[in-house]
């Protein structure tokens, strides 16, 4: 059986990953027969429901798989039930089903939700500040700019360490960046071999459908730039692939580069319409089912897009460091 290897979420003493919380409440309303077989199950809606990011719950679901309790299947999402069952996909709210969350759980992801409330806008703020070099995180700092506790900020950073955002240095000081040419290069040469290997195998599972919806899009103009359409591309193609160890790999590699564009546009970088014109096209393929020419395409798209995010961060030394990092980063 192939080992399926599920993040670690930040846990206190006695608390279980967040994903195991989620999984138990899904497995408890699929084998008491509330959730019913071919009900399609997307991470979004169930985010919702049980007030958590959407990573916790695509573990979740990733552990499901591995079960046999769910599936995947030619389409968006997982289907309830094991592989190979003859059962139509029932789209449905989970809000029309007995959805049970017991008051154990419901507790758990209470005091569990408290970190993730706050860890979207801190992961921006610690990707965004290491184009500018390297800084220290004060702990005490963080937790009084987010009105948290010590231990919520622990667990903030120590998510942030897992995802490759945050390291300590010598003396245990939590420390951020820089982001450095070489980082970047390395960085892109990652994505060159993960993530054409990611789109191929995910081929039988992307939605031809969401990829028409895209391609419109960009053709009506309503692709507000590169990063809108890196997003989608990782959603509805490269998170397809049904190897969650390596999507989860691509994820988080993609983190700081996502954060570095979004803080150069910040700062007044032009958007890159070209990128828009190679979405475009590689989007085509995949909606053609072209894999070897669209994968051939994304290895040199992200040759090209290496370049040009070099060429960017140059620029950064030529502007002076933004005023508005927030307090609890400090420059080393």
């Amino acid at each position: 059986m192939t080992q399926i290897i599920m993040p670690r979420t930040p846990a206190g003493q006695g608390q279980e990953p967040l994903y195991e919380t989620i999984s138990r409440v899904l497995r408890h309303n699929i084998t008491s027969g509330r959730l019913p077989a071919g009900l399609v199950l997307i991470e979004g809606p169930i985010a919702k429901l049980m007030q958590t990011s959407r990573a916790p719950v695509q573990a979740s679901l990733r552990m499901l798989n591995a079960e046999g309790l769910i599936h995947r299947f030619r389409g968006r999402g997982y289907l309830v039930g094991a592989a190979g069952a003859t059962s139509q996909p029932v789209r449905k709210s989970l809000d029309e089903y007995d959805f049970d969350i017991p008051e154990a759980s419901r507790t758990a992801l209470a005091i569990r939700g408290t970190w993730i409330r706050v860890y979207d806008q801190v992961e921006a703020e610690v990707a965004a500040c290491q184009i500018f070099g390297e800084f220290r995180v004060i702990e005490t700092e963080l937790a009084e700019y987010l009105g948290v506790s010590r231990t919520v900020a622990r667990d903030v950073l120590s998510r942030l360490n897992e995802r490759g955002l945050l390291r300590k240095g010598a003396s245990s000081h939590w420390l951020a960046g820089p982001l450095t040419a070489r980082t970047l290069r390395e960085k892109f040469e990652l994505r060159s071999i993960m993530e054409p290997a990611a789109l191929r195998l995910a081929t039988d599972y992307i939605d031809p459908v969401q990829i028409a919806a895209i391609r419109a899009r960009i053709d009506r103009g309503d692709a507000r730039d590169a990063a809108e359409l890196e997003g989608a591309l990782m959603r509805h193609c490269l998170g397809r692939a049904p190897n969650g160890a390596l999507v989860e790999i691509i994820a988080n590699n993609r983190l700081l580069l996502s954060s570095m564009d979004k803080a150069l546009i910040d700062l007044g970088l032009p958007v890159d319409v070209v990128a828009l014109d190679q979405y475009r096209t590689l989007f085509d393929l995949i909606g053609l089912r072209q894999v070897d020419a669209a994968t051939e395409y994304l290895k040199e798209h992200l040759r090209i897009l290496s370049f040009k995010s070099l060429a960017r961060l140059k620029i950064v030394a030529l502007i002076p460091e933004i005023e508005t990092i927030p307090c609890y980063l400090v420059k080393v």
